[in-house]
Formats: C-alpha cells, sequence, structure tokens
C-alpha cells in the first residue's frame, strides 16, 4: 500500500493568511513518497504557483469535503458547519476538548464517520510539552498590539486599534510602527504571565527590544496571586496554558480606581472554557474591532484584546516557524500508530469522544 494523501486545506477562515506546510517541506514530503495535493487559496501567504512548481497536485476549495479514502486533511482553524458526517483524519487546531461552545457537534461528525481529530494542541511528548505550536508569534504579536495601543494613546498619536487590523508583511514593518506611533510615550511597566513558555518568550522579546519594564510570572506566581501586585502593571499579557479550574487572574471587582492597571492581551484566548483565567469577557476580540472596554468600579476600565489568530497578523514568519516544526511530524504520518505525536493526538480525541458519550 502506497503512503497517505496529504491534503492541505484552503482555510474556510477568510482572515486566516499562514499555513501549515510550505512549498519546501511539501517536496521533502513528496521526495518521501506522499502525494500531496493542494487547494488554490486567495488568502494563504504563500501564492499557488510555488505549491505547483514543487511539484503538488492542485485543486479547487473545499475538495476536501470528498476527498480520497487514503487523503488525511491538513489545516490550521475550524471547518465549516458543513459536512455533517466527516470520513477522513483531520489536522488542525479544533479547539473541542475543553468543553468549548459547539464541541460535542464538532466531535459527533468524526465519530459518525469513524474518522480521527487529530488536534494540534495534543500533539505532545510524554511529558505534556508539545511538539508543534504558534505560541512564540502569538506572545510576540500579542504583546505587540498592546504597545501598539498603548503608545498610540500614551503619545496622543490617535488610536492604533480603532482601525480595522491588516497583517504586517513582515517583522520589521512592525518595529517601525510600534517605534513610529511610540514617539513622546513613556515606557509601560508590563506583566507576562506565564512567561517561560513559548508564547511568553515571544513576548518577552519584543517588549525588551521596545524598552518595556517586565515582569514575569509563572506557575509559582499564580497559585499564589497576588492581585495588587497584578494590578500595579500597566499591560498584562496571559501567555498561561489552563487545563483545569483555578481562581481567576482578574475579576471584574479588581478593575477599580487607584490601580494603574489598562491593557490585558489575553493570548491564550479561551473565553467559551469553563477553565478560562480571565472570565470579564464572553467571546474573543477580532481584527475588525481589535479590543473591547471592560467597565469595572468608580468609573475605572481597562481594553482587553482577545484575538484567537494572532499569528496571522505576521503571517509569513509564522508560518515559516510552524512548518518547520510541523514537518518531521508529518513525515511519519504513514506510520503514525508508532510516532508519539499522533498517538497522544489519537488518545485525546478518544478521551474526548468517550467523555461526549458519557455526558
Amino acid at each position: 500500500m502506497g503512503k497517505d494523501i496529504i491534503w492541505l486545506r484552503s482555510e474556510f477562515r477568510k482572515t486566516e493568511r499562514r499555513t501549515p506546510l510550505l512549498p519546501k517541506g511539501a517536496k521533502e514530503l513528496l521526495d518521501d513518497g506522499y502525494q500531496v495535493i493542494v487547494e488554490r487559496s486567495q488568502n494563504r501567504i504563500i501564492k499557488d504557483g510555488e505549491y505547483e512548481a514543487a511539484g503538488c497536485e492542485m485543486v479547487d476549495p473545499d475538495g476536501w469535503k470528498n476527498p480520497p479514502e487514503n487523503a488525511i486533511i491538513l489545516g490550521l482553524k475550524e471547518l465549516p458547519d458543513d459536512p455533517e458526517v466527516i470520513k477522513n483524519p483531520h489536522i488542525f487546531f479544533a479547539h473541542a476538548y475543553k468543553e468549548q461552545a459547539g464541541w460535542k457537534e464538532m466531535l459527533t461528525r468524526f465519530d459518525k464517520g469513524g474518522a480521527d481529530l487529530l488536534d494540534i494542541e495534543y500533539m505532545t511528548r510524554e511529558n505534556g510539552i508539545r511538539y508543534v505550536a504558534f505560541g512564540y508569534r502569538a506572545g510576540y504579536m500579542g504583546a505587540a498590539l498592546a504597545l501598539l495601543h498603548w503608545n498610540s494613546k500614551e503619545a496622543g498619536n490617535g488610536d492604533y486599534l480603532n482601525q480595522s487590523l491588516t497583517p504586517f508583511e513582515d517583522a520589521d514593518i512592525l518595529d517601525e510602527t510600534i517605534e513610529k506611533l511610540g514617539e513622546g510615550a513613556k515606557k509601560p511597566k508590563v506583566l507576562i504571565i506565564g512567561a517561560g513558555g513559548r508564547c511568553g518568550t515571544g513576548a518577552s522579546d519584543i517588549f525588551e527590544r521596545h524598552g518595556a519594564i517586565i515582569t514575569k510570572w509563572d506557575r509559582e506566581e499564580t497559585t499564589n496571586l497576588d492581585r495588587e501586585a497584578l494590578m500595579d502593571h500597566d499591560i498584562m499579557i496571559n501567555c498561561a496554558f489552563i487545563k483545569s479550574k483555578q481562581p481567576p487572574f482578574i475579576r471584574k471587582e479588581d478593575i477599580k480606581a487607584g490601580t494603574r492597571f489598562s491593557i490585558v492581551t489575553d493570548v491564550s484566548c479561551d473565553p467559551f472554557s469553563d477553565f478560562n483565567p480571565i472570565p470579564i469577557y464572553n467571546e474573543p476580540t477580532s481584527w475588525d474591532e481589535p479590543y473591547l472596554v471592560v467597565n469595572g468600579e468608580d468609573g475605572k476600565s481597562i481594553d482587553l484584546i482577545a484575538i484567537d489568530n494572532l499569528p496571522s497578523l505576521l503571517p509569513r514568519e509564522s508560518s515559516e516557524e510552524f512548518a518547520g516544526l510541523m514537518l518531521p511530524e508529518l513525515k511519519k504520518l504513514n506510520g503514525r500508530e508508532n510516532a508519539q505525536a499522533w498517538v497522544s493526538a489519537k488518545a485525546s480525541f478518544d478521551e474526548a469522544v468517550a467523555k461526549m458519550k458519557n455526558s
């Protein structure tokens, strides 16, 4: 039997420009004996012609809905509501294993079709560390948006986030924009929660480069949370990956007069989960409306940024980093029953389906 088909689908979300597979990686998969099929996309940061030049078979969007039996569908973000039954394995970020909104409906589609949902978030080593993540660029862009917002308000240069966001073609342009808006602005005091991971490292790197005063917290500091110390920062970036219920980092009653707290970026962005450590909002913000105002006590309010596809605002660098991590695992798909990344993803899917059926 030949190797599986790896089918790169076009993204349903129109603002999603990233890709989990670059043409160079596709060529390596082809050389390894896989067939690589790529759906054409006008949004993807990499042009269709580059995949075609690498030797990929090009097809129209949405072909993944009726693919060959041995095709594994590769994507990033959510699927549309159809088809009702999914018969092929899918690889993407499903956000369905922590009982988020719509989780039962999503899992039922796969369960009915006898297909595996291999969630990228649950491709983990035996110690629980993820093989592949956009974490660095998520933290990087979450911190960047907070800086853009802070600088434009502090320097009186208008409010950058009061307009719709568009992706930055590269990181240099992003830096130039932050610096331009920051002329005359004081440097913020910032708190990064989950500072030790990829996401926190990304946030720290861009804050350091632009001169912010940084406090770094990890598990120890959030286990015994000092909310007074937390509120003594201008900006907070939440990069913590929470897998169980715990006391929230911020409550509406904490937003009160006399605190310097001004901006929150919730990079983890999981408002539909019972595990959300920032339960002061009900749904993500968007590229069209990047932040929302959360009112507290005595007229005090904060601005909250909670965009769930932050790395797409820097799609080229994000794709290059992510695809580089993903490629070695894609090469193991044909023997995935013996590859730790895929074994862990399959086990998490099976566990979620069992939970659904017993709930």
